[in-house]
C-alpha cells in the first residue's frame, strides 16, 4: 500500500499542475483577446487614416510582444508538466517490480484444458458484470462454448440490477415473488425490503400518494410476524405525510444509501439461489494475488540475498503462510498431525476406522506388512479400509 501511496502523491501533483495550467492559460488568453478586441474596436471606430500612426505602431508592437511572451510562458509551463508526468512513470518503476516471473509457475497455463478453464472464468466474470457483448466476442475468439442455461441467469440478474440502479423496483419484486419460497428457505428478507423501499418511494411523493400507500401496505401482511417493528415505523410515517416526511422524525426513511443496499442484498440472495459466490472467482483471485505478490517478491529477494536457493524449489507451494484475511477463507483446511503438513488433492486427509484422521502420505509411511497401527490409539487395522475425507 505504501508503494501505491507514493505513486498517488506524484499523480496528485501532476493533476494539480494540469488544473493550475488550465486556469492560468484561460486567464492570459482571455486578457490577450480583450486587448486585441479593444485595438480592433478603435480601428473600426476612428479609422486608420484618423489614427496617429506612431501611436498605433507602438500599440500593435506592444500587443505582439504580449502575445509572444504569453506563448513562451505557456510553452515553458507545459514543458514543466511533461517533466512531472515523467516523474510518475519513474515513481511506478521505483515502487513496483515489473519482473514477477521469479514467483510465477511458468507451466500453470500450459495445457489446453487449463486455458479453457481460464477463458470460462473470464467469460463468467464478464457475464456477472453485464458485459455481454465482450463475453460473446471472447467466446468466439477463444472457441469457448457456453451453454445457454449458464448464460440466462446472468442475463436476468443484470437486467434486474440495471433496473434497481435506475430505481425501478418492479422487475426485482416480480423475481422475488416468483422465488418466494426459495428465499424463505434461505431466511432472506429481500422481498420485504423491496416492498418497504417501494412504500417509501410512495411516501416521498407526498400527500397525493396517501391512498396508494395505504393500499400498498397490504403487501406487508405476510411479513408482520418477522418485521413488526419496521412495519410500525412505516405506518407511523403516514401521520406526517401532509407536512412532508423530510420534515418529520421519520426523515431517515428517505436516505439514498438504501438503493445501494438493496442492490447488494439482491445480488447476494440471487447468487445464493444460483449456487454462486457473491463475487466472481476472477475478482477474488485477482485481489488475493495483489495482496500476496508483494510478500512473495520480498521472500524471493531475501532468499537470493542469503543464498538459500533450496528453501523454495516448488512454485506451486508457498514457503510461508500468507494471511489474506477472513474475507478469503472459503474452504476448511486440514494439517496432518503426523507429518505437520497441510493436505492437498494429491495428499488428501484419510479417516481411519478408529475415527482419527491423518494424511495419505502419513498413512503410507505408517503401513507395515499390510497393517496399520493408529498412532493415537492401539487399534490395529487394514489401511485399505481408510476413507478419504472431502471438504
Amino acid at each position: 500500500m505504501e508503494q501505491c501511496a507514493c505513486v498517488e502523491r506524484e499523480l496528485e501533483k501532476v493533476l494539480h499542475r494540469f488544473v493550475m495550467y488550465g486556469h492560468q492559460s484561460e486567464e492570459r488568453l482571455d486578457e490577450l483577446l480583450r486587448s486585441v478586441c479593444e485595438i480592433r474596436g478603435q480601428l473600426v471606430a476612428f479609422g486608420v487614416q484618423d489614427a496617429d500612426l506612431s501611436v498605433l505602431s507602438q500599440t500593435m508592437a506592444q500587443c505582439c510582444k504580449n502575445i509572444k511572451e504569453t506563448v513562451q510562458m505557456l510553452a515553458s509551463r507545459h514543458k514543466d508538466i511533461h517533466g512531472s508526468v515523467s516523474k510518475v512513470g519513474k515513481a511506478i518503476d521505483r515502487n513496483f517490480d515489473a519482473e514477477i516471473s521469479a514467483v510465477v509457475a511458468e507451466t500453470v497455463w500450459d495445457t489446453p484444458e487449463r486455458q479453457k478453464y481460464l477463458s470460462e472464468t473470464i467469460v463468467e466474470h464478464l457475464y456477472r458484470q453485464g458485459m455481454l457483448g465482450v463475453a460473446e466476442d471472447l467466446c468466439q475468439e477463444s472457441g469457448v462454448v457456453i451453454d445457454m442455461s449458464m448464460k440466462q441467469p446472468f442475463l436476468e440478474l443484470n437486467r434486474i440490477l440495471e433496473a434497481l440502479r435506475m430505481q425501478d423496483l418492479r422487475p426485482a419484486l416480480e423475481w422475488a415473488v416468483t422465488n418466494r419460497q426459495r428465499l424463505l428457505d434461505l431466511n432472506s428478507s429481500l422481498e420485504f425490503k423491496l416492498h418497504r423501499l417501494y412504500f417509501i418511494s410512495l411516501l416521498s411523493g407526498g400527500i397525493g400518494n396517501q391512498m396508494e400507500a395505504l393500499q400498498y401496505a397490504r403487501h406487508f401482511q405476510p411479513f408482520a410476524s418477522q418485521h413488526q417493528r419496521d412495519i410500525q415505523i412505516l405506518m407511523g410515517s403516514l401521520v406526517y405525510l401532509r407536512h412532508g416526511i423530510e420534515n418529520s422524525p421519520y426523515r431517515s426513511l428517505l436516505e439514498t444509501n438504501q438503493w445501494a443496499e438493496i442492490c447488494n442484498i439482491f445480488t447476494r440472495d440471487a447468487c445464493a439461489l444460483l449456487g454462486l459466490s457473491v463475487e466472481s472467482p476472477l475478482s477474488v483471485s485477482f485481489a488475493s494475488g495483489c495482496m500476496a505478490l508483494p510478500v512473495l517478491m520480498n521472500i524471493k529477494q531475501v532468499i537470493e540475498q542469503r543464498q538459500c536457493s533450496g528453501v523454495w524449489t516448488h512454485k506451486d507451494e508457498l514457503p510461508i503462510e500468507i494471511d489474506l484475511g477472513k474475507k478469503c477463507w472459503y474452504h476448511s483446511v486440514f494439517a496432518c498431525p503426523i507429518l505437520r503438513q497441510q493436505t492437498s488433492e494429491s495428499n488428501p486427509p484419510m479417516k481411519l476406522i478408529c475415527g482419527h484422521v491423518i494424511s495419505r502420505d502419513a498413512l503410507n509411511k505408517l503401513t507395515n506388512a499390510g497393517k496399520l497401527k493408529c498412532p493415537y490409539c492401539p487399534m490395529e487395522q487394514n489401511p485399505s479400509h481408510a476413507k478419504q475425507i472431502y471438504f
